[in-house]
């Protein structure tokens, strides 16, 4: 599983992005995304053993594509910067939390859990969990195991100004009520990517994450 080619090429296509460089290198791009598959169907078999809400997905079920086609991206590259996979029940475009890997170079891989940017009738489940169970959420966000993983814990950069709609702005966890995104990332050193125990690590901080995303995915289920 060379990793090292996935990142030359990419930190290339970086330099060089634009249709008429990426045509001309077409073979090393497909090279690369070979590559890519094959880690991210050995994190689906990892990842089925502790998360069956992955039981039967394929590689091309959770993998992005390189071109820029969605409402996130800003630049005028045709081509991310990354190569990525969104593992999660009903592959990465399903509406529920699960887990992330996206491999760039420079120390911009990163690996995370969550769900990022809920809809909004999703996103009234979860703040109202939030509301009823807040001891179980605390519990969670704090657990050791998953800020051992996460050290940064729960992103907090996507939020509202003000208490969302139905909420006091002096609730004591009006802080965690104002959140629009759920999710917990890391990054990781592009030596870190050629280790040897580079998977060992993606799937252990997943597993510390395993309780948070349950947590989110049942709070998005509609009684």
């Amino acid at each position: 599983m060379d990793r090292h080619f996935v990142l030359t090429f990419l930190r290339e296509l970086a330099a060089n992005n634009h249709k008429s460089w990426m045509d001309a290198h077409r073979a090393d791009y497909h090279q690369a995304r070979a590559i890519f598959t094959e880690l991210t169907a050995e994190l689906l078999r990892r990842g089925q053993s502790f998360e069956l809400g992955l039981t039967g997905l394929k590689p091309s079920d959770v993998m992005f594509r390189i071109n820029k086609n969605d409402r996130f991206q800003q630049s005028n590259e045709p081509y991310k910067r990354h190569m990525g996979s969104g593992l999660k029940p009903g592959g990465r475009h399903s509406p529920w939390a699960g887990y992330f890997i996206a491999l760039e170079p420079g120390g911009e891989t990163y690996v995370g859990a969550g769900r990022w940017m809920p809809e909004p009738a999703q996103l009234a489940r979860i703040r109202q969990e939030i509301h009823y169970s807040p001891d179980t959420f605390h519990a969670l966000r704090q657990d050791a195991a998953l800020l051992r993983e996460f050290p940064a814990g729960l992103d907090l950069s996507q939020s509202l100004r003000t208490a969302p709609k139905g909420y006091d702005r002096t609730d004591p966890d009006i802080e965690w009520l104002r959140l629009k995104s759920f999710f917990v990332w890391r990054s990781f050193s592009d030596e870190e990517v050629l280790r040897p125990d580079f998977l060992d690590r993606v799937i252990t901080a997943w597993q510390a994450a395993q309780p948070w995303v349950q947590f989110l995915n049942e709070a998005m289920t509609e009684a």
